[in-house]
């Protein structure tokens, strides 16, 4: 973007969003003079500036929500969106594959999402290396696949790295969990005995305030609704939730998390043995980055 003149033969600028600020001699300052505070330039830029913050996060949102819930995306979509710059950066290097005739993906046309356009379709770096067209004509939705999803998914982090892939949007990296047979709710297992209808592996975590439990729940963007933290979810088109126990008792008092658990639209909370690879691994995702923030006692302290 251009330099903006001013007042006091000042100028302005955006860069990314950030606001620059020159003096009168062309030397390009650390930052805005206070009294240019409220420059109407300044503030123009400033409220831009705010603008494209936020415009980029919702557009890492919405991608990330395509993934997480595995929703076919069109074509014509990602073509229509590409030239704007959030887009395109939350958008390139993501695996994408063909959806397939059941609606699965088809991974063996996978690969590096590099360009897109109306007629042509999507450019993508193959699984062998090579760079081809996704032809708009013959595939007209696609699957950003969740990283539990895809076969052999350390080789695709190795050959993510050697093509120098930069993902905007969490995805080959992200990390992910799989249901342990322990999941069954055998004796002692961590699903409590045999209940088999929640997984205690992130029980009993401390917290010196509920609200402390709950202010990260929401940082990381879940929601806290009824003691839990919330993450709803998509699994073969079944609409999911995952609840993580925070605790429903004052903010101020001190809180231990509880069980971790998935249930239906109905409210019906299922077996584990039921609960797809998905919702298991952003369920549990939620879990250990709730638990992280805990309160964790030195050995000193615990023999006390």
């Amino acid at each position: 973007m251009g330099w903006i003149e001013t007042t006091g033969g000042y100028a302005v600028a955006l860069d990314g969003t950030r606001v620059l600020c020159r003096n009168a001699a062309g030397r390009t300052l650390k930052q805005v003079p206070p009294k240019l505070k409220d420059d109407a330039e300044v503030v123009r830029l400033r409220q831009l500036a705010e603008w494209l913050e936020r415009h980029e996060r919702e557009c890492r949102e919405q991608v990330d929500t395509w993934l997480v819930r595995s929703l076919p995306v069109p074509v014509a979509l990602l073509a229509r969106v590409w030239p704007d710059a959030a887009w395109q950066s939350a958008l390139r290097d993501l695996v994408v594959a063909p959806v397939a005739a059941d609606g699965s993906a088809d991974r063996e046309r996978a690969g590096f999402l590099r360009d897109a356009d109306p007629a042509r379709g999507l450019g993508i770096v193959d699984l062998d290396g090579d760079s081809v067209w996704l032809d708009a004509a013959e595939v007209e939705t696609v699957l950003i696949p969740h990283p539990v999803l895809l076969e052999e998914l350390a080789e695709l982090r190795e050959f993510a790295a050697e093509l120098a892939v930069e993902q905007g949007a969490e995805q080959l990296f992200r990390e992910v969990w799989r249901r342990p047979e322990a999941a069954e709710g055998g004796a002692g297992s961590p699903a409590g005995g045999g209940t088999a209808q929640d997984w205690r592996a992130y029980a009993d975590g401390k917290f010196a305030q509920l609200r402390h439990a709950t202010a990260r729940a929401v940082s990381l963007g879940y929601r806290v609704r009824g003691g839990q933290a919330v993450c709803p979810l998509v699994e073969n088109g079944r609409q999911l939730e995952a609840a993580y126990w925070l605790g429903d008792d004052y903010p101020e008092s001190e809180a231990l998390t509880g069980s971790l658990e998935w249930r239906d639209t109905a409210g019906r909370r299922l077996p584990l043995a039921e609960v797809g690879p998905v919702a298991w691994s952003e369920g549990e995702r939620m879990a250990a980055l709730v638990y992280a923030g805990r309160v964790v006692e030195s050995d000193e302290e615990k023999a006390l």
